[in-house]
This record gives C-alpha cells, structure tokens and sequence, in this order.
C-alpha cells in the first residue's frame, strides 16, 4: 500500500529558440558587409588610379623599410603616390621633392614642345605665302601690280607690303587719299585675309621727306598714321573682319625700307603682318602694360594733387 502512494514527478524541459532569436548572427553579417564595402572601395580605387601610380605602389609595398628609410626612385618622384622621405609623415612637408635632373626635364620638354609649335606655324604660313602668290598671279587685278608687292616670313609673321613706285604712287602726294588701283589691292587681299584664324598688324611708312613746317605741326607721323587708318578703312570693306586687326600703327620714316635712300620712293608702303602666336601674345602684352590706370584711381590723384593744405 505504500509503495502504491509514492508521488509521480514529472520533469518539463523548457526550450529556448535562442539560435534564432539571438545576436550571433547580426555580428556574422555585420562583418560580411564591413568586407564587401572594404573589397568594392579596393576595387573602385584600383579602376581610378593610373597604371603609373600602380607601378608606384607596388613597388613601395615590395621594400617599405628601404623606401622609408633610404628613399628612392619610389620615394622621391612626383609621379609616385606613396612619396617618402621628409619630416613630416602626415604628408604636410617633405613629401615630394624634386630633383634638378627632373626640372631639367621639364623644362627641355616644355621647349621641344614649343619649338614643335613654333615649327608647325611657320610651315602653314609659307603655305600661306605660296597660297597667296599663286592668288596674285591667278589675279587680273593683282597681277599688274605685282612689283608691288612684296611678300616674305619674319620674325612676327608672314610679311605683305604694298610700295610705291616712281611713276605710281599709293596715296595722293603728301595726303592719306588712296589712288584707285590701291583700293583695287587692298579690296583683294582684304578677302584673302577672313578666312585666316591670325590677327593682323597694320602699320603706315613714308621717306624721310619732312613737311615744310617740320614736325611741330602735321608731320610724317601723322600722314603714316592716317594711311595706315584709310588702309584699314578698304580692307575691312573688302571683306576682312574688323576684329582680326590687333594693330594699327603709323612709324612715319622710322623703319626705312632702303636704309642706303631714305628718299626712295619704296619706302613709302604699306605693311600688313598675319601675325604669328609670339607676335600677337607680345602685342597684347605691350598693350596691357601701357594701360591707363582707373576713373578712380586717377580721380584719387587728381583729389591728391589739389588738396589744400591747412594754413
């Protein structure tokens, strides 16, 4: 009978679903996505970067003691990314230093470079030259005057002047009038010159035959001039853009053409230059440096210069 009434224990188990609802696994992921992000940003920087600075960083990563302590080829040139040497290793100082051996470098590239420009300009203006006497010749008009025109390469360009001769003078004596058949010529080449990409100089030449009141009143300065504008004014109007011309100039007899004849009638001419890219760059130079200062600037001055003093 006792042993009938001996209590029944039941043991329950309880089971936690602790695999599923638990941390563990935010962590797993958590690291996965650290890597893909790292192995994406690797992989972008290796698709940016050139195959110089590559080379660079391979070669560092090859000797990083040598190439911290010693320097290097890797270290030293500009073209790596990982520059060593110097004081500073949070790439504030010391991290890129040039040698003379890399300065001389780029400085012989920069005038190869230039020289191969100036070499490239020169031929298209002799054919320029060529493409305009063949024009000449290939013209009625021009071709009647063409001991006239003179046309050669100097050191601002391609060169044409157009002279007088004894019997045949460009302007009326002593006057900015063009006779007819120079409007003829200037109307002519006037078109040969729209189409060019180069500016144009424009510049008025006489002899040395001074006016009877010397050069204190209207002198040869000022008649040079006045061709060189009236020149401009039938060029244009033969079809040349007006915004081509750089420079308009009258040099009176300073520039002699017949040096050994300053009375030659030859001296007497018109010069157009097609500018080449030095000429136009010294041109625009000279310009900007001879510029007048400021409205406030000189009224500033003038205010200066009639001040009162206190008495």
């Amino acid at each position: 009978m006792a042993e009938d009434a001996r209590p029944i224990i039941v043991k329950r188990i309880k089971r936690t679903a602790a695999g599923h609802h638990g941390g563990a696994w935010k962590i797993a992921y958590a690291d996965f996505v650290t890597a893909m992000m790292a192995f994406f940003l690797l992989m972008w920087l290796l698709g940016s970067t050139t195959r110089g600075d590559l080379e660079g960083i391979a070669e560092y990563f090859k000797t990083p003691l040598q190439t911290a302590m010693a320097g290097g080829q890797s270290s030293g040139t500009s073209a790596i990314v990982i520059k060593g040497g110097g004081k500073d290793v949070t790439k504030k100082d010391g991290q890129v230093r040039k040698t003379d051996s890399d300065v001389k470098i780029k400085k012989t590239d920069m005038k190869a470079a230039q020289a191969e420009l100036e070499r490239l300009e020169n031929e298209r203006l002799q054919q320029l030259k060529r493409k305009i006497e063949q024009a000449i010749d290939a013209s009625p008009t021009l071709r009647q005057f063409k001991n006239q025109l003179l046309i050669d390469i100097t050191s601002e360009g391609l060169r044409i002047q157009i002279v007088d001769e004894q019997n045949r003078p460009m302007f009326a004596s002593a006057k900015a009038e063009l006779q007819p058949y120079a409007r003829e010529i200037l109307t002519e080449i006037g078109q040969m010159l729209n189409g060019l990409p180069n500016k144009i100089s424009l510049s008025g030449h006489t002899d040395a035959v001074a006016y009877a009141n010397g050069e204190k009143g209207y002198s040869n300065w000022e008649l040079s001039a006045d061709r060189a504008n009236a020149s401009r004014r039938v060029l244009v109007k033969g079809g040349m853009d007006e915004t081509k011309l750089l420079r308009v100039v009258g040099l009176s007899s300073a520039v002699l053409f017949d040096k050994t004849n300053p009375l030659n009638p030859v001296n007497r001419r018109i010069s157009i230059i097609i500018m080449n890219k030095k000429a136009e760059l010294n041109a625009i130079e000279d310009a900007s440096a001879m510029q007048l200062p400021s409205a406030e600037a000189f009224g500033d001055a003038f205010a200066d210069g009639m001040a009162v003093p206190a008495p």
